[in-house]
């Protein structure tokens, strides 16, 4: 499922022209389709009064459209125009013959009748702004969209609906203007936007549902991002054949844990074991073994030497890097610690790999530790996913996390192509980038997944899917959605608050139980 840019909406619908699809025909199949998807949302069997905004482009003009559907299907339909439209406006004649109330916003003293129609109607149909909205919402648009606000404020049941993303979205970045409104939906056209997925936009968008418009999938092949789909998740499933054994799913081998940090360790094992892989090892220092045995009883162990009891030795790299033939992912980094012998221990694994070393993932003190390695991309040449939080990627990128935040897929992806790594940027709505300049994203944030440890089931998981056979590329968006859909299982048995991660172990495999199920 592609995600575009606005520059990209816009070669689009040049293509779309190229090939005899037409502006107004792309308008009425918008409209019609905005029509159904809040038919849907509203129930059907009309009925449902709708108030629907009007700007003067091309978002107003698929708002007419929608809004003639709408009528016609037996909803009672107002429109209130709140910028000029074209004298010779196909799509504005068509409402006017049927009757639709219309009223134009300049010649609304004081917006009193948009409060009344605020006050009697189930629904707002924002449709005053589109892609093509870049500057400041200005009067009398901020007004408004104001007063929709306070409305819904003053009655939490009326519907907020937008037409193709909330105007004073920006589409590419998810900047907000401050009339912005808070939607319930958003019927997005086509394509997904980015700057829907894009804090603090994001938050504005309500639940999101896409319109097919009529352009051709083909269209949009070289659209390099993609939002994960669940279809796509099923086709990418490893396959669990009868006459297996526990080398046909894999071994992994994990490096995890110290004595501040002893449930990394755990929650890495589990969540490889959790999404199926065969055989995983679990490499720690010695003291630490005994504790961790009484609880993952289905790992094998490699206890590792000390350089004070819970301390890895920097010694012990050299044992981790003689067995790395016996394993099809190493994973590194969970619960180490940053004292000078986990750091001196790291940095030795990493840069003593060979190039028959096996792909690794690296998480947490893996990735502090390249952090303060100059250049250290040049140095780690063998494959590797890495899943770095905000903070993380700061380190990694020198850039702050705010300005990580505020474009999250573009540093996800320079950095991708610029490490030569894959990059699993995790947050609301993670983001998977692969050195090829390919991405996807998560379509899930949840609040829930917000706490200690949770990174370590994720870490694990990828681990896991990898073992299996995938690529980097596709293991680690798949760790991703079962992460994600895991703690969307949780949340609506537990809710969002006090979910930890160890909640999640349990419910991967269910997930994948319920995606082969449908």
């Amino acid at each position: 499922m592609k995600i575009v840019t606005t520059e990209e909406i816009r070669q689009l619908e040049q293509q779309c022209l190229k090939i005899g699809l037409t502006t107004s025909a792309l308008m009425e199949n918008a409209g019609r389709a905005v029509a159904e998807e809040v038919g849907r949302i509203l129930g059907n069997g009309g009925g449902h009064g709708i108030l629907i905004l009007i700007g003067p482009g091309n978002n107003g003009g698929d708002g007419l459209v929608a809004g003639r559907h709408l009528h016609d299907w037996g909803d009672r339909v107002s429109l209130y125009l709140c910028g000029p439209r074209p004298a010779d406006d196909p799509n504005l004649k068509l409402v006017l013959e049927r009757g639709l109330a219309c009223i134009d916003a300049s010649q609304d003293e004081n917006q009193h009748k948009l409060d009344e129609l605020l006050s009697s109607t189930e629904a707002v149909i924002d449709a005053l702004f589109g892609t093509g909205q870049s500057r400041p919402l200005g009067s009398p648009y901020s007004q408004v969209l104001g007063r929709v606000t306070k409305a819904k404020e003053e009655r939490p049941e009326l519907r907020v609906i937008a037409l193709d993303l909330p105007s004073g979205l920006n589409a590419d970045s998810g900047a907000v203007d401050p009339a912005c409104l808070y939607a319930d939906n958003t019927v997005t056209l086509g394509f997904v936007k980015m700057g829907l997925f894009s804090p603090p936009g994001a938050e504005r968008a309500g639940q999101i549902a896409i319109a097919d418009i009529g352009i051709p999938a083909h269209l949009a092949r070289s659209v390099a991002t993609e939002l994960i789909s669940r279809q796509w998740v099923q086709q990418l499933l490893p396959r669990r054949p009868l006459g297996a054994h526990k080398g046909s799913f894999g071994r992994v081998l994990v490096v995890a844990g110290s004595v501040n940090y002893i449930g990394a360790a755990y929650l890495a094992c589990s969540g490889a074991m959790r999404v199926g892989a065969g055989l995983v090892t679990l490499a720690t220092p010695t003291s630490l073994q005994p504790v961790l045995a009484s609880k993952l009883t289905e790992v094998t162990y490699l206890p590792l030497p000390e350089a004070e009891p819970g301390i890895i030795s920097a010694g012990a790299a050299r044992r981790v890097l003689s067995e790395l033939e016996n394993y099809d992912v190493l994973m590194l980094g969970c619960g180490l610690g940053q004292s000078e012998s986990a750091k001196s221990f790291i940095g030795a694994v990493l840069f003593g790999l060979g190039s028959s070393s096996p792909p690794l993932v690296l998480d947490a003190d893996a990735l502090n530790t390249l952090a303060q390695t100059l250049d250290w991309w040049h140095r780690l040449t063998v494959d590797a996913i890495l899943t770095p939080h905000p903070g993380e990627m700061s380190r990694l990128a020198g850039l702050s996390a705010d300005k990580i935040q505020k474009d999250r897929v573009g540093i996800a992806r320079k950095s991708a192509l610029k490490w030569h790594k894959t990059i699993v940027l995790k947050g609301a709505y993670t983001v998977v980038a692969a050195p090829d300049g390919s991405c996807r994203l998560s379509p899930t944030a949840n609040p829930g997944l917000a706490s200690a440890g949770t990174g370590d089931v994720l870490a694990g998981a990828i681990s896991g899917l990898l073992a299996q056979g995938l690529t980097l590329f596709d293991a680690a968006t798949l760790g991703v959605y079962l992460h994600a859909e895991a703690g969307n299982m949780v949340k609506a048995s537990l809710g969002d608050a006090g979910m930890v991660a160890s909640d999640l172990l349990p419910v991967l495999p269910l997930v994948i139980k319920k995606l082969k199920e449908s």
